[in-house]
Formats: structure tokens, C-alpha cells, sequence
């Protein structure tokens, strides 16, 4: 559960709170709710989450407020979800640092793609401002350059979705990943295009691609990346 995204859900309607938990948790993420900024505010000393979805009509505080002090975190992605659809109210979200916008009505799993998006950037842009050299097993694959180099000399270009899986493996060693942290299509949310990229990964990185050592299949569940890894 410590591996699962934290998003805090802030909204005064207790169905739409509901239906986002609900659904998040289906999705391999964590998610508490609350039906004022305040809460929220408290709630935010206590634990950063990954991500809030907050709603703009709050009844204590006006929502926009809240967006521009969680933003102020650079490292909290922030979603509005709001009745207000006025573009004025849009780009003002956005101009404060919100990196989505969506209106009511809207689809469950729409937004979830969005989260997942969302948490996705952040987390290989975090990887990208640490240091660029992974080393593990007989690899070393270069984030700058997408290249792997094997022990013996020989480089693989890799491409954009290939490194973006790879990326995301190397930064959660030895833990199990859901196929849909590790999808890079958010209009693919739903289907198996992660096996397609993560077999043409396996192609390159093992031994044996038919009996993969470094990238585990985990059935019905996701991916684990077995080896040990060290930055440089």
C-alpha cells in the first residue's frame, strides 16, 4: 500500500467524492476525501499526497485559493473539477499552476486517465532531475540519450515508449507495478498495448525474452523489475 499514489479528493458533494474514491482505489490508488479546503489544508500538513482533485465551489474557501497554496508544492500535481466552465475560470486554474481542468459532468475513468497522466509525467520528470546513468544487471541505459549499453560494448537505441516504461521500472526496483501505471496511451487506458511494448523491451534487455530474468510478469497484476539499480 506505501507504493500506491496518495490523491486527495476535495469536493462538497459526498456522491462525487464517493464515486472518485471509489474508483481510484480500483485503479491501484490510494485516495482520502474532504468537504472543505480547510480539511484539505490540514489534511496536506500531515501527508503530501501525489495529486488533489479539487473542486472550484468549495463552501469555506474559494477554490481557486486552495489550487494556487497546494500548487505552491511543486511536487503535488493538482486536477480542477468544477461546474464552473467559463474559459476566464480556466485559464486562471491553469495560470496558477493546475495541470488539468475538467468540467461537470464528467467520466470516471476519463479522469482517471488523467491522473494517471498526470502522475506519470511527474514521475519521470523527477527521475530525469536525478541523476541521467542507470546501472543494473549487465546494463547501463542513459535517460539523455535513450541508449543501453550492455557490459560488452553493444548499444541499443531505445524508443520514446520503450524508455518511458524502462524509466518508471528503474525508478520502483523490485516492486510490482499495475499495467496501467506503466501504460504511456491514455486513450489505451483499457486495453493490452503494455504487453506489445513491454515484449519489445524484453527483446532487447534478456537473455531470453521467453523467459525474462530482469522484467517479471506478475499474472493479473502487473510487471516487477527484479534487479538492483544505482544512479550515476
Amino acid at each position: 500500500m506505501k507504493n500506491k499514489p496518495l490523491i486527495y479528493v476535495i469536493d462538497d458533494e459526498a456522491d462525487i467524492c464517493q464515486l472518485l474514491v471509489q474508483t481510484l482505489q480500483q485503479y491501484d490508488f490510494v485516495s482520502e476525501s474532504f468537504s472543505t479546503g480547510s480539511q484539505a489544508l490540514q489534511a496536506l500538513k500531515r501527508k503530501l499526497p501525489a495529486l488533489c482533485i479539487i473542486d472550484l465551489g468549495l463552501p469555506d474557501m474559494d477554490g481557486l485559493s486552495l489550487v494556487k497554496q497546494v500548487c505552491a508544492d511543486n511536487h503535488i500535481g493538482v486536477i480542477i473539477l468544477s461546474g464552473r466552465s467559463s474559459l476566464p475560470d480556466k485559464v486562471l486554474g491553469l495560470e496558477l499552476g493546475a495541470d488539468d481542468y475538467i468540467s461537470k459532468p464528467f467520466d470516471a475513468r476519463e479522469l482517471v486517465a488523467r491522473v494517471n497522466s498526470i502522475i506519470r509525467r511527474m514521475r519521470v520528470n523527477g527521475a530525469a532531475a536525478q541523476p541521467k546513468i542507470a546501472k543494473f544487471a549487465d546494463w547501463s541505459f542513459d535517460l539523455a540519450t535513450l541508449m543501453l549499453t550492455q557490459h560488452t560494448g553493444s548499444k541499443i537505441m531505445l524508443s520514446a515508449a520503450e524508455a518511458e516504461i524502462l524509466t518508471l521500472l528503474l525508478a520502483s526496483p523490485q516492486q510490482i507495478l499495475t499495467r496501467e501505471r506503466l501504460l504511456s496511451d491514455d486513450a489505451a487506458v483499457y486495453d493490452r498495448s503494455i504487453d506489445v511494448r513491454m515484449s519489445r523491451l524484453r527483446k532487447k534487455l534478456e537473455i531470453d525474452h521467453k523467459n525474462p530474468r530482469i522484467i517479471k510478469t506478475v499474472y493479473g497484476v502487473g510487471y516487477m523489475f527484479t534487479s538492483a539499480v544505482t544512479w550515476q
